[in-house]
């Protein structure tokens, strides 16, 4: 068996003395694990982190098997991402939600919208509404997507500000007016604006973070035994304390 496939990588772990296994997100064969020969030393350290891309060949005797991974370093992004540590638990986490797939399964929307992020994953604020959108897109790829485009109580696609804590269907200003207490907030940049503009504030991201956080927890982490990584805690703060320095200065 072989085969040749972008990918992503996700996490590594030492095997033996001298081999590491590799865990990809690929283009075209899902989430996949792989033996890398040599690869827990020096030369290949730089090559074998998360974030970076790569070209991999992978080949075993039978489908089911581990496998063994050539790669090529196609856009090493790890050296300049680490450097933050708004990036560090970032990538960490979007890994950690990248595991939550089927491993061997594709799903090349994911892979197309993890690359896209880490490409653009230097300024923080972006990088907040990156995982956002990343943690929607997640729900909705493992079959809990929130339906965001329509109020639940009359079906209006305006002016819709409120999301329900049960169904996660948006609701309507109007509709929603009597029960806001017990509403959550639907943030601006995941609806458009009274001016056709998206606009972002730091609720926005604190509710978007909380609107995504709620429907994986319950939908997804729980039924599983998880809760939330610490990456995703760390990432949260690492935003926060580096908008407030900027708001201050």
């Amino acid at each position: 068996m072989e085969w040749t496939d972008e990918g992503i990588i996700l996490g590594v772990r030492r095997h033996g003395e001298s081999s590491a296994i590799v865990e990809l997100l690929t283009r075209s064969h899902g989430r996949h694990l792989g033996l890398v020969r040599g690869g827990a030393g020096s030369k290949m350290r730089p090559l074998l982190q998360p974030g970076n891309s790569v070209q991999a060949i992978w080949r075993a005797r039978l489908d089911e098997q581990l496998g063994y991974y050539l790669m090529e370093g196609t856009l090493m992004r790890a050296a300049t991402l680490l450097g933050s540590s708004h990036a560090v638990y970032g990538i960490t986490h979007l890994a950690s939600l990248a595991r939550l797939l089927p491993e061997r399964d594709p799903h090349e929307d994911i892979y197309e919208m993890l690359e896209r992020i880490l490409d653009d994953f230097d300024d923080v604020g972006e990088a907040a509404l990156h995982v956002i959108r990343f943690e929607l897109a997640m729900l909705t790829e493992l079959g809990f997507g929130l339906d965001l485009e329509n109020c639940a109580a009359t079906g209006a696609t305006s002016d819709l500000i409120y999301v329900s804590p049960k169904s996660g269907n948006a609701v309507s200003r109007t509709a929603g007016e009597p029960y806001r207490d017990r509403l959550m907030r639907l943030p601006s940049f995941l609806r458009e604006s009274e001016d056709g503009q998206n606009s972002v504030a730091d609720r926005d991201l604190q509710d978007g973070f909380d609107l995504t956080g709620r429907f994986l927890l319950r939908n997804v982490l729980e039924p599983r035994g998880q809760g939330h990584s610490d990456a995703r805690d760390g990432f949260i703060n690492a935003v926060t304390r580096h908008l407030a320095r900027i708001s201050s200065s």
